[in-house]
């Protein structure tokens, strides 16, 4: 049977990444292009060494730090590639030798990381959901520390897993996230990390930047063996521009940042981001085909995982969602299923407009 819901005109898209961009940012994107800031060309062709465009990065970081809190204590760097490359340069930058580093595993992006830091350190899990096949977050009570790590690591929005951490402990070696996907969506106590890093590409703009907010205590000589332009305190030195940074997705950034303080900051974000989930889970919850099987106190605000009581139906789900103008609706390659990214961008009439449908399949198929 075929669903037919004709009033679903408006198009939203529910990628976990790259991710919708506001119409807004849409808009000024395409009619600076032709001339940047009456420049007498384009943003693409802007160098970076010019006065125009320091003046941009420092218009970034101040946002940035603004929007963050982010004591002065603290570098930020605008690095090429994404958070993958971080996954083996924090155990290069960070780590003394003889040390190790904590570890935990609370999904697909976590064990990413374990993979690619056991390449270069001894890497201890402190704690692991595997045992809950992922649907569920180990309590800080079975963090289980060794003595001589160098830093500590989480993930703290499992996209593929759909798993957030609401808190962040306070810990005797400095804590490193990766916060991708959740970055920009929420306050912070910045001051209890050591290094923050996430790609741009769901709640900062486009692929293809990395932002590092590390204290400066944690910047250090590089090993003779690791490349300058992959050294933490050599592009810090070098403000980020030791080599060619990535200067279409900085000028992006900058719009999405002033785009966040427009609209009300982190705290704005963050009401909208619950409030968005909250609606979309009440639902799933109630339906009849249906299910979310994430621990509701660790389900993520920012990526809603669930699946179809009927796993073949799921192709037909995300083939009629974008007939009807919602899009990428797939799950993780990896976990299946269905996936709702509710990023910054994603306005509330999405989430609406998504529960309609899926009334209305429910309706088709229940």
């Amino acid at each position: 049977m075929v669903c037919t819901c004709t009033e679903f005109a408006e198009r939203y898209n529910f990628a976990a990444g790259p991710a919708m961009l506001p119409a807004e940012v849409l808009t000024q994107i395409r009619e600076e292009i032709p001339d940047w800031r009456g420049s007498g060309s384009s943003i693409l062709e802007q160098p970076f060494t010019s006065a125009a465009f320091k003046g941009l990065m420092e218009e970034v970081e101040a946002d940035l730090r603004t929007l963050l809190s982010i004591p002065r204590s603290y570098r930020v760097l605008f690095l090429q590639g994404g958070a993958s490359v971080q996954f083996g340069l924090l155990p290069l930058n960070l780590l003394h030798p003889g040390q190790s580093a904590d570890y935990l595993e609370s999904g697909h992006w976590a064990r990413r990381a374990i993979s690619e830091a056991r390449r270069h350190a001894r890497v201890n899990v402190i704690a692991s959901a595997a045992a809950q096949s992922f649907t569920a977050l180990p309590s800080f009570e079975q963090w289980r520390s060794s003595p001589d790590a160098g830093y500590c690591h989480i993930t703290s929005n499992e996209t593929g897993n759909g798993l957030q951490l609401r808190d962040f402990p306070q810990l005797a070696v400095p804590l490193v996230a990766d916060m991708t996907s959740d970055f920009l969506t929420r306050p912070i106590p910045v001051e209890r990390f050591g290094l923050i890093y996430a790609s741009a590409q769901k709640n900062l703009g486009i692929a293809g930047l990395c932002v590092v907010i590390v204290h400066q205590n944690l910047l250090r000589r590089p090993p003779r063996h690791l490349p300058a332009a992959f050294s933490y305190a050599v592009q810090a030195e070098q403000q980020s521009r030791f080599n060619t940074p990535p200067t279409f997705a900085l000028y992006v950034a900058g719009l999405m940042l002033r785009w966040i303080r427009q609209n009300g900051g982190l705290p704005a974000m963050d009401e909208a981001a619950q409030r968005r989930s909250r609606e979309l889970y009440r639902y799933i919850d109630t339906s009849r085909i249906y299910r979310c099987r994430q621990h509701p106190p660790d389900r993520s605000a920012i990526n809603v995982c669930f699946r179809l009581i009927e796993p073949g139906l799921t192709d037909t789900f995300v083939q009629q969602a974008a007939q009807h103008g919602l899009y990428n609706l797939h799950g993780h390659a990896v976990e299946g299923g269905i996936r709702a990214s509710l990023y910054n961008a994603m306005p509330q009439a999405g989430v609406r407009r998504l529960i309609a449908f899926m009334t209305a399949f429910e309706h088709a198929h229940g």
